[in-house]
């Protein structure tokens, strides 16, 4: 796509742009609407051509396609949406502080680069600029050369961020042949410790029956497919590819004051059961003085903090709904 002397104004340009979503079962059934209502209605006022992708998969992509001001108009009902199933959530709830509306892009690799800008100085900007939380994932997502950039905040401030991001991705066209990111089927989560394979049944790992060693090492190639899962903290020789001492790193949430209990769960509970689940260091910051907010630091090899990544919004999400007693 040429993006020669093309400028991203308000109103929108004849540019045919691409935007890639990735989003949980649970989002999509909320996008598609009772027998599909809800996406046809965001074609037909957005103009955009909304594609979700097949298959029985925890996560599915959505592609999003039009003009620029389609676009806009699509990601503005999408996050209005969003908003709306959080409000219903909360009706019922004990909780009292609004999580963000969030939303997952998926982006090539080698435009990461230009977004993030020399130092972090592009991503700064658009935070500043728009008052949205935006972060680019590390780590390229499995078997693709793309990575995923969250986007958290009020729907007004997700479609400024949006926009500022499709200008950035007109202005640097991926470089190279992209590996599109496609989610796998998984009917149960995998982990692996010690040789032995293990599903993730609610908040507990049970050792998986009758496994032989040729059907272990199938299972591993399945669950390499996906994000992968940490084998309970451990190194697993036989295993490599979830070596959890590869590239140790951090990564930083902020939780809202009345929903860190039940993160931390009776006497830590909670806490200790996904330190240990995932084999990551966790760290909750003391409260400050004024601050609505408290910092969780995660630290350990991605593997461990997209679990425990995983296990947090798992918890919160239950919070929201009121199903914290599960």
């Amino acid at each position: 796509m040429s993006t020669k002397d093309t400028k991203v104004t308000e109103g929108g340009l004849n540019v045919t742009l691409t935007i890639r979503l990735l989003m949980h079962g649970k989002e999509v059934g909320s996008i598609i609407g009772k027998k599909g209502e809800t996406v046809k209605k965001m074609r037909e006022e957005s103009g955009a051509r909304i594609n979700i992708s097949e298959g029985s998969c925890p996560e599915r992509i959505v592609t999003i396609t039009g003009p620029t001001d389609a676009i806009f108009k699509a990601f503005s009902m999408i996050a209005l949406k969003f908003e709306e199933d959080i409000n219903a959530s909360m009706t019922n709830s004990t909780v009292t502080s609004k999580p963000p509306v969030t939303l997952r892009l998926v982006v090539p690799a080698s435009q990461c680069g230009s977004l993030i800008g020399k130092g972090g100085s592009k991503i700064k900007e658009i935070r500043e600029s728009t008052g949205a939380q935006v972060q680019v994932a590390g780590d390229m997502l499995p078997n693709s050369t793309e990575r995923a950039v969250t986007i958290s905040g009020t729907p007004d401030a997700i479609i400024h961020c949006v926009k500022q991001i499709c200008v950035v991705m007109l202005e640097s066209p991926p470089k190279g042949a992209t590996i599109p990111y496609r989610p796998k089927p998984a009917s149960a989560h995998i982990i692996f410790a010690g040789g032995q394979a293990f599903t993730i049944q609610g908040q507990y790992a049970i050792p998986h029956p009758d496994v032989s060693h040729a059907h272990l090492t199938k299972l591993h190639q399945l669950a390499m497919q996906h994000t992968p899962f940490t084998p309970l903290g451990q190194t697993t020789p036989g295993f490599p590819g979830l070596d959890t001492t590869s590239s140790t790193s951090s990564h930083e949430l902020s939780i809202p004051n009345d929903l860190i209990g039940c993160i931390i769960g009776r006497q830590g509970s909670k806490i200790n059961e996904i330190r240990q689940m995932s084999g990551a260091q966790i760290k909750i910051a003391n409260a400050m003085e004024g601050s609505v907010e408290r910092q969780i630091t995660i630290t350990g090899s991605p593997a461990n903090i997209s679990l425990a990544q995983y296990l947090i919004n798992a918890r919160l999400s239950s919070e929201v709904s009121g199903l914290g007693a599960l």
